[in-house]
């Protein structure tokens, strides 16, 4: 099985490796928590190597320690499958996405789903925390 879904993955990849307007990011076996966990683990031993000072870290420092330190922040957050939460995807990268929940499973999702997305994200207006 594992064999035909990295097989996938890879068909995907070589698809899209021009694409210059969208990134869809797919994360297999990932768990946000672990994430922040494996960083602040990594970031601790450059601390006790006088690596970076404690004092100074930033959470663009700590982002540097994240799996993909170059992903941007994510913009829209699509979750399907009719769930009301994030399942600990991405929770460091997507504090500022707009969320878009849509009661159709993952296979099912084909370009006017991610239309019916993009639009219902069109319509709203971006604080990034500010009120």
């Amino acid at each position: 099985m594992w064999i035909s879904v990295i097989k996938e993955l890879e068909t995907a990849e070589e698809l899209t490796a021009k694409n210059k307007v969208l990134t869809l990011n797919m994360c297999v076996n990932y768990g946000g928590r672990a994430e922040i966990v494996d960083a602040a683990i990594a970031l601790g031993k450059d601390v006790k190597r006088g690596k970076v000072k404690a004092d100074a870290i930033t959470e663009k420092i700590f982002a540097q320690y994240l799996y993909e330190p170059t992903l941007s922040d994510v913009d829209l957050f699509l979750r399907s499958s009719g769930e009301m939460r994030t399942s600990n995807f991405l929770p460091w990268q997507s504090v500022y996405a707009e969320m878009v929940f849509m009661d159709v499973l993952w296979p099912d999702v084909d370009r006017r789903i991610l239309w019916r997305a993009v639009e219902e994200y069109s319509l709203r207006q971006r604080r990034f925390g500010t009120t």
